[in-house]
């Protein structure tokens, strides 16, 4: 199994002290945390994209970039693209250089990804969007394939012969098809044999579990190896300590924290107690042994290979996430690997065979005339 740290970038007030950090500080803190995760062996970073309050991860191509350039193994991944807002050709311009600056590390989540104030800012509607996300990704991914193409799509200008550059570095980027709710991600991932994932953060396991065996289906359906579909899982929040008793005292605070500020943006809140929240929710709060435990659970009915913690301490002290990912890392993290299966494709970058070196092939020698 492989894991992920993911920061949607909230910019918010702590839910417990109710400060909220400046931007630039906030964006430190992000780097730093992708730093954190390089460090301790997670495998993959990465960044949202959110257009409206209360996110500040409008620019994922920039965050990732400059992450790439302070790490050196993690692969760095979006947390969604929301290509249904997004130029294809744009998108592709931004993330085909990421990835050349990256050496290949890039992974895209793609997804509709829409609210309301999104939409707006982009003029897209809720009977277009799902449209708007399978046209945009078909053209993105005829573009990372081929030299030149052509194309009429409905939402952009039509493209002749049209090159654009630079050419990738792996051959393809690999592409996730994020979901939480629709079958539209589900069947436009099963069809194009793209892995899945699961965001599965905001209800019981059962809505999650429904859409992943309908990807099972149409994937098999679509006539791909079903030994060959993947599916990545997600978690609504995080925290281990060497006792569930622990772990839970320190979590509370961060939970009650978390339900006023739904409250207060009007959300009615799915899990009202954190007893509730820790036993049905996809959130992995309690011992080692328990979270090892609750992430089986979780894989029987998804039968994930990939699953993300969040980045953020999202209320803790700073001191108790890092020795909770510690924890992860050193207890958790090693049997889960053990366990249960990585995704059956190379996590390395996948990359062209490389180019000759004209320059070690000697000159043709000179003939007389």
């Amino acid at each position: 199994m492989k894991f992920l740290a993911i920061t949607l970038i909230v910019h918010a007030p702590d839910p417990v002290t109710g400060i909220q950090k400046p931007t630039q500080e906030r964006f430190r803190e992000v780097i730093d945390n992708a730093l954190l995760a390089e460090e301790l062996g997670f495998d993959g970073f990465g960044v949202g994209e959110r257009h409206e309050r209360p996110f500040i991860s409008s620019s994922p191509p920039v965050v990732l970039s400059h992450i790439a350039a302070l790490t050196s193994r993690i692969r760095l991944f979006t947390a969604v693209t929301t290509l249904s807002l997004l130029d294809p050709v744009r998108a592709y311009e931004d993330y085909a250089t990421l990835d050349h600056l990256s050496a290949g590390r890039l992974d895209l989540i793609i997804g509709k990804g829409n609210g309301t104030a999104q939409r707006e800012l982009f003029h897209v509607t809720p009977e277009d969007q799902w449209d708007r996300n399978a046209e945009g990704y078909e053209l993105f991914r005829r573009i990372w394939r081929q030299d030149k193409v052509s194309a009429s799509p409905r939402f952009r200008p039509g493209l002749t012969d049209a090159e654009v550059w630079p050419r990738p570095l792996q051959q393809p980027v690999r592409v996730w098809h994020g979901s939480a709710t629709s079958r539209e991600s589900v069947d436009l991932a099963a069809r194009y044999g793209d892995p899945l994932f699961s965001a599965n953060v905001t209800h019981p396991i059962e809505p999650y579990a429904e859409l992943i065996r309908h990807y099972r289906e149409r994937w098999e359906h679509y006539g791909h190896d079903p030994a060959r579909a993947v599916v990545g899982a997600g978690t609504a929040g995080y925290h281990a300590a060497r006792t569930s008793q622990e772990a839970v005292a320190a979590y509370r605070p961060v939970f009650e924290g978390q339900l006023a500020f739904q409250k207060s943006l009007g959300l009615e809140p799915v899990f009202t107690t954190l007893e509730d929240f820790v036993e049905r929710s996809s959130a992995l709060i309690g011992s080692p042994q328990q979270i090892i435990d609750k992430v089986h659970r979780y894989h029987e009915r998804f039968g994930h290979s990939v699953l993300h913690l969040q980045a953020d301490a999202s209320g803790l002290l700073p001191a108790q996430h890092r020795a909770s990912l510690e924890l992860f890392q050193s207890e958790i993290a090693p049997v889960l690997r053990r366990e249960i299966p990585d995704p059956p494709f190379p996590w390395a970058p996948v990359t062209a065979a490389p180019e000759p070196d004209l320059t070690s092939v000697p000159a043709p020698a000179p003939t007389d005339r």
